[in-house]
């Protein structure tokens, strides 16, 4: 309604200017001012059409009718500046009301939304920030729990040893008690020839024989301690995922990069090419015929992962190597996993191996990973290959490292790229592979690491 839109009092009056000749503006109710039919009154008829201008009379000059125009022109003809300042006017009140309806609009949100979401956020944050500290506390429960049970498994296993090994002390120890009896039997009927040690040959058999049922001692699996008594699928998957979680910078080094690759500017993308690119192949660092590459930095001491988007390439390796692995020729002593310098994980179509030494190990999966994490434990002589997608590890292999390991890559297929930075948790050097507690402790680390930020940080063993 006209009061609805343009309020009362003065303040309506003007904003809404009178149409010229009264006429009623397009679908509007009421009259120019319009205050009383906005109400509710009955909408009258239409007005009569303005008269139009007479033409001009006889000797006049060509307008509008000669000395009463101007009179004619506001009374009946609707001159153009009246109705086009009208309407000029009818724009201007057009644009206040969406300007109050703009402001009431806001105004409300002011009142109502922004409080409401502040509500909200506010319930919101807090119920996360409840979430993250009671999973975190039931995973470091759960840590405290493996750690436990995998100790007591240790302790089991040594108690076993050493249990075997007192079992061993105390029948070898009676056996050199019998050979030292025997021996000495045998030096006195010697040393005492006479007619009744001759008669004592069958004593002297029995004995002997009696000897002769005591074996050599050999080496017993009984008597070593088993690693396998700490294996821990939770251990193996938590430990990897919060070692990849945390990250920093890797890069491939260019003067390594052979001449069927190309390497993105960011030198984190090789991208395969059957034709070889115009390279110095007299580079000592360069590899002249297989695809690959390494990175430019080598480590020697604690943990590193780092995580590669295999998703586009059916052809590629990943792993580690010796930077003293040759660079030049075509032999198995360059090519990835077929030396004794190289662990590798590939995939050739839909064929998945573990390769080191000339020993394909096959590799049984159920999809192609997007992605492939490598995680090196240096200290602890392990060197893994993890699906972060799922969690899963795809394939361990344990091994006494003697020198530096280099990041190695090769691609026979499209491109693959580095989609996470080098992980750099120095863990102090330890004689002997970390034992599960340290593990575990390390996992629990990290997970409050990846809370507070990836900062490079060491962890006691």
């Amino acid at each position: 309604s006209g009061t609805a839109r343009y309020g009362h009092g003065p303040a309506a009056l003007q904003c809404r200017a009178p149409r010229a000749g009264g006429e009623r503006g397009p679908g509007r109710r009421g009259s120019g001012l319009g205050l009383g039919e906005a109400r509710g009154d009955p909408v009258p008829s239409p007005s009569p059409p303005p008269q139009r201008c007479p033409g001009p009379a006889a000797g006049a000059p060509s307008g509008c009718g000669g000395p009463g125009r101007a009179a004619g022109s506001r009374a009946g003809c609707g001159g153009a500046g009246g109705a086009g300042g009208a309407g000029w006017l009818n724009k201007l009140v057009d644009q206040c009301e969406r300007l109050q309806l703009q402001s009431a609009a806001i105004a409300k949100h002011m009142a109502e939304v922004l409080p409401a979401k502040s509500q909200s956020v506010l319930t919101a944050a807090n119920g996360a920030r409840e979430l993250v500290i009671q999973r975190l506390m039931f995973v470091g429960k759960v840590c405290e729990n493996e750690e436990q049970r995998l100790l007591e498994n240790v302790h089991t296993e040594e108690e076993r040893v050493h249990q075997s090994i007192l079992t061993q002390q105390e029948h070898w120890t009676e056996a050199l008690q019998k050979l030292d009896a025997l021996r000495t039997y045998l030096v006195d009927m010697i040393t005492n020839k006479d007619d009744q040690g001759l008669r004592a040959e069958k004593e002297i058999f029995e004995r002997t024989e009696v000897a002769e049922g005591i074996l050599e001692p050999q080496e017993s699996v009984k008597l070593n301690f088993n690693q396998q008594c700490v294996q821990s699928p939770l251990l193996h998957r938590l430990w990897a995922s919060a070692v990849l979680s945390c990250s920093q910078e890797i890069l491939i080094d260019e003067k390594t990069v052979s001449p069927h690759l190309s390497l993105s500017e960011d030198k984190k993308t090789l991208t395969f090419s059957p034709k070889k690119a115009k390279l110095d192949l007299d580079c000592p660092d360069r590899f002249d015929h297989w695809p690959n590459a390494l990175a430019t930095a080598a480590f020697q001491t604690g943990l590193h992962a780092w995580k590669i988007s295999v998703e586009k390439s059916c052809a590629y390796k990943l792993g580690v190597c010796y930077g003293s692995l040759p660079r030049k020729g075509s032999g198995n002593e360059v090519r990835l996993g077929f030396n004794a310098a190289s662990w590798v994980f590939s995939r050739y179509d839909k064929e998945f191996r573990f390769l080191h030494a000339g020993q394909p190990q096959p590799v049984e999966l159920i999809k192609s990973p997007a992605e492939i994490g490598v995680l090196v434990d240096f200290a602890g002589g392990e060197v893994l290959f993890y699906d972060p997608d799922s969690c899963a590890i795809l394939f361990s292999h344990r091994e006494t490292f003697a020198a530096p390991l280099y990041p190695v890559f090769a691609v026979a297929h499209h491109s693959i790229s580095l989609v996470c930075k080098l992980m750099a948790l120095s863990v102090a050097a330890q004689p002997q592979p970390p034992c599960a507690g340290s593990r575990l402790c390390c996992c629990w680390n990290v997970l409050l690491l990846a809370l507070l930020g990836p900062k490079a940080f060491v962890i006691s063993p």
